[in-house]
């Protein structure tokens, strides 16, 4: 701190829509107190003396990713979210929105999944009938249906509950965790049953397959929503 002016040293990395947006968030350790209560939050507009855009991070599907750089970079003061040394509790109750908003993303691409599967499957001829009309293909259709349908009704429910206020980190963590490993399943399936087609470049189901990977890393990887999950579960339990 220097004043009324806090002042930024370091480099963040992996840092969603970097180099794009007008606005970052930044977490800093301030030391009001050791550990995570010694973390605060400001906000840093683009442009500022000392922030720039060190890197622009290249992944599998398009998506803007960056690493950021400060250095002496002076932020005043009334620019910090929360009180002092409290930057910690305001990324976890952001964390508990954008888990339940990736899995919502996560169903959209699946359900887009599903419905190439059921084109494909009802157009596709093969043996003198439909790749429909095949009891295995019937099975994968029903069971990538049903792996959708679950993950909404959890998603559906950290929604729900966030809006009536209600404590969420657990039904979040099960949301994320649900909605990106059954749409990474029901992505592969619509791809198998595209046979060859699916793996060419730009069909809808190749873009999927690519789009969804991400999903089950950021915001918390899968190992992470079951470490939460676990740890809510049992503070329930009171151990």
């Amino acid at each position: 701190m220097d004043g009324d002016h806090a002042v930024l040293d370091g480099e963040k990395t992996w840092i969603s829509n970097g180099g794009i947006a007008d606005f970052y968030v930044v977490f800093a350790r301030s030391g009001e107190a050791p550990g995570a209560r010694g973390i605060s939050a400001f906000v840093v507009e683009a442009g500022t003396p000392g922030f720039e855009i060190a890197e622009r991070i290249q992944v599998i599907a398009p998506h803007p990713l960056a690493r950021l750089r400060f250095t002496n970079c002076r932020v005043p003061l009334d620019q910090r979210i929360g009180a002092p040394g409290e930057g910690f509790k305001v990324a976890m109750r952001t964390l508990d929105v954008f888990r339940t908003s990736v899995a919502a993303a996560a169903l959209g691409f699946g359900r887009r999944a599903l419905d190439e599967a059921l084109h494909r499957a009802t157009t596709r001829p093969m043996f003198g009938q439909r790749l429909a009309d095949f009891q295995l293909t019937q099975a994968k259709l029903a069971q990538m249906a049903t792996t959708l349908d679950a993950a909404s009704l959890l998603t559906y429910r950290a929604a729900w509950q966030r809006d009536l206020g209600r404590p969420v980190t657990k039904e979040a963590a099960m949301a994320k965790m649900s909605a990106t490993e059954g749409a990474q399943q029901v992505i592969d399936a619509a791809v198998q049953l595209w046979g060859g087609l699916g793996v060419v470049s730009e069909q809808p189901v190749e873009r999927l397959y690519r789009e969804i990977r991400a999903l089950r890393i950021y915001e918390g990887a899968t190992e992470v929503q079951q470490l939460i999950i676990a740890r809510e579960l049992l503070k329930e339990f009171g151990t």
